[in-house]
């Protein structure tokens, strides 16, 4: 119990002060944040832990324990190593896959879309998804299902480290600056940058447009481990950060449909979220900044 809310608080503490420091920094003043992001921002970090996680690992359990009992805790003497490098594997490599499918299918896009139309980073940017795309996510059912199979406490200790640096990847403190400064630190900055996201590599996910020689918004998309990036060939490395932020369709949506998109859509009909169909989806002949005004 004491090491459960141990790993539960270390996120929520991080969190707290990389807010705390960009909040210091101005970046929260009302013309850089609307409502609308706000409301988007703490609804998505309140729903995905407090809701979509723990209904996705109940259900899970409650079937492996009325279906599957015999498997039930079945790798819990399996070595650390084992049980650490299946929720690598099974967690972060498939969500690795599950972002990479989401820029190239325009289907997922739609709901991954809330992480990319904000026009700024910081670390309230980190669960901007629609629900759907997180009740989805195939590294979440997994992991549940190695919690059932008895990696439980491995995972106490994974999940903090791992939204440790989603959280700092995506906060405008850019701790990596320091690696980059120093001369006898880059060895070290050209190890980590090529394992764990950094703000670097993944502010470079989020660039406008990769006409500025720094974003690669089509690529950079590890979360905890950038590693795949460099194993499946989307690795972009600059030392750089982009200074325009965001996606091409930037057409204004409520909190609530950008959300709960399918099942809340756009009354827009130049919105590509008015519709399942793809039809509404990008078309250079259109000036998207029209429908913003």
């Amino acid at each position: 119990m004491e090491n459960e809310l141990i790993s539960k608080s270390i996120p929520v503490v991080l969190l707290l002060i990389l807010g705390i420091i960009e909040a210091m920094g101005g970046l929260y003043l009302e013309d850089r944040r609307t409502k609308n992001d706000w409301t988007i921002e703490l609804v998505s970090l309140f729903t995905l832990p407090t809701l979509v996680q723990p209904a996705i690992f109940v259900l899970t359990i409650w079937v492996g324990k009325n279906w599957l009992p015999q498997y039930e805790d079945y790798f819990t003497n399996s070595a650390i190593g084992w049980q650490v490098l299946a929720f690598l594997i099974l967690d972060d490599m498939t969500q690795y896959w599950w972002h990479r499918l989401s820029h190239s299918n325009r289907m997922m896009w739609k709901l991954h879309r809330p992480h990319h139309v904000v026009e700024e980073m910081g670390v309230l940017v980190t669960y901007r998804n629609a629900i759907l795309y997180y009740a989805l996510m195939p590294g979440i059912w997994l992991s549940a299902c190695l919690i059932f199979l008895g990696m439980g406490y491995v995972y106490l200790f994974y999940l903090p480290i791992k939204l440790v640096i989603i959280l700092l990847a995506h906060s405008e403190t850019k701790w990596d600056r320091f690696l980059y400064k120093y001369k006898f630190l880059n060895p070290i900055a050209w190890i980590v940058e090529r394992i764990i996201s950094t703000p670097s590599t993944h502010f470079a996910h989020h660039g406008l447009t990769a006409e500025d020689g720094v974003s690669h918004p089509n690529g950079n998309y590890g979360n905890l481990l950038f590693i795949w990036d460099m194993i499946f060939g989307t690795a972009k490395i600059t030392r750089k950060y982009p200074t325009k932020f965001g996606a091409w369709n930037q057409i204004k949506e409520p909190w609530y449909v950008q959300l709960m998109f399918p099942f809340i859509r756009s009354e827009r009909p130049e919105s590509e979220l008015h519709s399942l169909r793809t039809k509404n989806d990008y078309d250079p002949s259109i000036d998207y900044k029209e429908f913003d005004s």
